[in-house]
């Protein structure tokens, strides 16, 4: 079998500021969203709130009007948060969460149709029995870009399809698909998780248990760990990374307790092998990087993102030691990546020709599994 990870990056429709034309620009505006939802979720609106979400508002383009801003709108569904003064400016109205029912939600535009048309054309041609998908828009989305897009490609249709809708309001979640004779049997979601400082999880930690042609059994951990990009909230992203990648090796470690010997961890981690934020999951348990396995075919470029530099090694499949000492071979796959200035850092489909078409900015990865 084949088990792959891919980043896809959005399949249809992606928010506007994840697709800035320099992460210069987008950052900040995903900054300021992360921080008026989170000043929004207060019970109470203190005087220094008020100041600050009007504030916020006016940065995003929202003083005039709910939707006048380039990157967000502001949804007001029951009640309201605001009045706008004849004079100019913001002036917040509603005292505490319960005076209305509402948030600012980022816009989305299109994924351009090239781009879409070469995702299918990576995930045809890895061709993955199993395929973890990360930056997906949701179920229905990924479904009809299976049956759809595929299909336009010429590749085959997956027939199971699953996504849970996560904890990212952006609207990129992790998900998976299955060939025929892979049945998902078990699904247990972490949505939920929490630690001595909230939350865990930025979109989900699902666990997949599927059955293979054979009869064997393997559990999938499809993973999204917090990015380096950017801060939401008080917490640093290496220390909500490091709380994620610890909760994942809690179960891993609770899995492999319980009898399970086939288990893999895949999925964009967002940090390096070497990372401080990794080492729970990297160190503190046995599970084996795929790339470190003599059958691995390297292509030089240690990294799955962008150039594939060391220091964008950031997508994973690790494996438990019973899977690792099935493996027959892998590879990363590139071939929807621009890679460069130029795009000539690697071979990418001849009708990728402006990086706009690129599938995605990660590279697929991909272990084949005696199982």
């Amino acid at each position: 079998m084949r088990l792959a990870s891919f980043n896809v990056e959005s399949l249809f429709q992606r928010a506007r500021a994840l697709s800035a034309a320099t992460w210069a620009q987008g950052k900040p505006i995903l900054e300021k969203h992360a921080r008026i939802n989170d000043l929004l979720n207060h019970p109470v609106y203190t005087p220094a709130d008020k100041t600050a979400i009007a504030k916020l508002l006016i940065d995003l383009g929202l003083e005039k009007r709910d939707d006048a801003g380039e990157w967000v709108i502001l949804r007001q569904n029951h009640g309201k948060l605001l009045k706008r003064p004849k004079g100019g400016g913001i002036e917040i109205t509603a005292s505490s969460r319960g005076d209305w029912i509402g948030w600012v939600e980022l816009k989305t535009e299109q994924v351009n149709e090239l781009a879409t048309d070469h995702t299918a054309m990576v995930i045809r041609d890895v061709d993955a029995d199993v395929l973890g998908v990360i930056e997906a828009e949701n179920r229905i989305t990924l479904a009809r870009f299976s049956e759809q897009l595929l299909h336009k490609v010429g590749g085959t249709p997956y027939p199971s399809v699953m996504l849970i809708d996560g904890n990212d309001d952006r609207g990129i979640d992790v998900g998976i698909l299955t060939n025929a004779g892979y049945d998902i049997t078990a699904i247990r979601s972490h949505i939920g998780d929490t630690d001595a400082h909230g939350t865990v999880f930025s979109r989900d930690c699902p666990e997949y248990t599927i059955t293979t042609p054979g009869g064997g059994r393997l559990i999938v951990l499809v993973n999204h760990l917090k990015s380096k990009g950017f801060r939401a909230g008080p917490e640093s992203p290496d220390a909500k990374r490091l709380r994620q990648a610890t909760r994942v090796a809690q179960i891993y470690t609770r899995l492999r307790a319980d009898g399970e010997a086939n288990v893999a961890v895949i999925g964009d981690l967002n940090d390096t092998p070497d990372s401080a934020p990794l080492a729970p999951l990297l160190n503190g348990t046995d599970l084996r990087d795929i790339t470190t396995h003599p059958a691995f075919e390297g292509d030089g470029r240690p990294g799955t993102f962008a150039n594939g530099t060391k220091s964008q090694k950031i997508d994973y499949i690790l494996l438990s030691p019973a899977l690792f000492g099935r493996v027959t071979g892998g590879g990363v796959f590139r071939r929807g990546v621009w890679g460069g200035t130029n795009g000539t850092l690697f071979p990418h489909y001849p009708t990728m020709t402006k990086p706009i078409h690129a599938a995605s900015d990660h590279a697929a990865i991909y272990a084949d599994i005696n199982l």
